[in-house]
């Protein structure tokens, strides 16, 4: 019997996950694909007695319905077309297809990278910085969590410069390390670093103070009680802040990329922007998406593995 509720309730995970995806997708092709729900625009077929409005061109309704009226009234043909939304909002399969041909398109110009190698420049970037963040922040963070007189000499500082936006140092970073990755990396670190510190601090406090003084019944000093009771108790819990830390360095790698010599894919959106592809633009989006949505699912199953004594560690 208790085998079967387990199962029924992988089952209803599963499925509610899946509707987390469903919903927002079934929303926006509701929203492309059924003129009545919103399509604000008209896209030009035949442009009619009105020369100004191309073909293939979009126009508010209002602005086509009166034109189109006024034809009319003058006995001209009127222009004919058919409701769209804007251009900054393609349909799903547009985006689907753009999303495969970006991988297999060479670019326009050959000096240019290729999408995926631009994917790649900014993955690298991404754990560039954040294993750079977390080579200071977790020592720092836990030290801090520990020790009552390293967190009073630390952590008013670090509340103070967690608060400064880490965009703001992108002319900083650029003048005192260059123009290519250097600033860039920076700024992730900068936009982590500090909320890591105070995180895993936090973190490192919820300690059960039970295991520290039950170690120190037992007879460790304030030395040992850090490394063999503190850091692996709150190990399981500082590994999923870093999980969601991470997340937090994907969305400062757009405002990065953007110092200095625009690269990676904040180049393609750039890019693509610029041409109005926006069919590209939302691709680019969604695959950065979809590798941090992966990323995530690995961390967790391997700190199921690593942390598999640990209660809720799932």
């Amino acid at each position: 019997m208790g085998k079967m509720t387990i199962d029924v309730g992988k089952r209803n995970t599963f499925l509610l996950s899946c509707c987390s995806f469903l919903i927002p997708i079934l929303i926006w092709c509701a929203v492309s694909y059924l003129p009545f729900i919103w399509h604000p625009q008209v896209q030009i077929t035949n442009s009619g007695s009105v020369a100004y409005l191309q073909v293939g061109s979009r126009v508010d309704k209002a602005v086509f319905y009166n034109e189109a009226q006024n034809a009319v009234d003058q006995h001209a043909a009127p222009p004919q077309g058919i409701l769209v939304n804007p251009i900054y909002l393609p349909a799903p399969h547009e985006v689907a297809k753009a999303l495969v041909t970006a991988f297999i398109t060479p670019p326009e110009q050959p000096d240019t990278p290729w999408f995926h190698q631009s994917l790649w420049h900014s993955i690298k970037i991404v754990f560039l910085a954040f294993f750079i963040s977390s080579v200071i922040g977790i020592p720092l963070g836990i030290l801090c969590g520990f020790s009552k007189k390293i967190s009073l000499l630390t952590e008013p500082f670090v509340e103070f410069f967690r608060y400064l936006p880490a965009p703001a140092f992108g002319a900083l970073a650029v003048a005192i390390l260059g123009i290519n990755d250097a600033p860039k990396i920076a700024i992730i670190v900068i936009g982590t670093l500090f909320q890591q510190i105070l995180i895993i601090a936090n973190t490192t406090r919820m300690v059960d103070k039970g295991l520290i003084e039950a170690g120190y019944t037992l007879g460790t000093n304030k030395l040992k009680s850090l490394f063999h009771v503190v850091i692996p108790a709150a190990l399981p819990d500082i590994y999923r802040d870093l999980r969601v830390l991470l997340g937090w360095a994907w969305t400062y790698l757009i405002v990065s990329e953007l110092i200095g010599t625009t690269s990676g894919i904040t180049w393609f959106i750039t890019q693509q922007a610029r041409y109005q592809n926006f069919d590209n633009v939302y691709a680019a989006i969604l695959i950065i998406g979809v590798i941090g949505l992966v990323c995530d699912l690995i961390l967790m199953k391997l700190g199921e593995r690593m942390f598999a004594w640990k209660v809720g560690a799932k």
